[in-house]
């Protein structure tokens, strides 16, 4: 896998169908993972653990309480086989590839056509780290200390600029026009990140209203 190019691409799941095969403590990992992004999430297991029972339960997902079989991956976006046997791995992969879905089966590379990497989320944020499958711990310790990094004052920088991203659209011309705005405010003097964390979201308001005022188009 490490031979492997791997295309980074953010998927919208919202209401999709994805299933997770697997009612132990690592499909619960992956349930959350989907349920977090919205997914129509469908659990396949004969057993599940508590909090997927309960999830189950309150209507957060499906649970079909049966063993896998072939046609489970009918209608479906996403499969994620989560479980400890082999065969029913296998089955789930080559059931999915046949279909040309994504599939990925926990912990064993050749049978994955997308892997999952470890994942910051603050806000709107989501920073995704991969070691290409090479060393999940190693993934772990990088989100760690990337989540110390870039916390709450990066997530909230990201809502202030999406507010004034329809006037860009509205405003500025081309792309490159939009670029220069955008590059400005965020590498601007004083930094709108010490700013944020300082507690003066309202000077990073101002920074933003001089950026407005020096790229709007000036007329004849």
């Amino acid at each position: 896998m490490l031979d492997t190019p791997f295309y980074i691409a953010c998927l919208k799941l919202t209401g999709r169908r994805c299933v997770v095969v697997g009612g132990g403590e690592i499909g619960l990992e992956k349930v959350e993972g989907l349920l977090a992004c919205d997914a129509r999430v469908v659990l396949i297991a004969p057993d599940a653990n508590a909090e997927l029972q309960r999830l189950a339960e309150e209507g957060s997902i499906e649970w079909v309480r049966k063993r896998y079989e072939r046609g489970d991956l009918e209608h479906t976006f996403m499969a994620i086989a989560a479980t400890n046997d082999t065969d029913v791995n296998i089955a789930v992969y080559n059931d999915a590839e046949a279909r040309a879905m994504l599939v990925n089966v926990v912990d064993v590379p050749p049978l994955c056509n997308f892997i999952l990497p470890a994942i910051v989320r603050v806000g709107p944020l989501a920073i995704a780290i991969s070691t290409a499958g090479a060393s999940p711990a190693l993934a772990k310790r990088m989100k760690t200390q990337i989540a110390e990094t870039y916390g709450e004052e990066y997530a909230r920088l990201a809502v202030m600029l999406n507010d004034v991203r329809g006037w860009a659209k509205g405003t500025l011309p081309t792309y490159q026009d939009r670029k220069a705005f955008f590059e400005d405010i965020v590498n601007g003097d004083p930094d709108p990140i010490e700013l944020i964390r300082n507690g003066d979201e309202a000077a990073v308001l101002e920074l933003i209203a001089a950026a407005q005022r020096a790229h709007e188009p000036t007329t004849a």
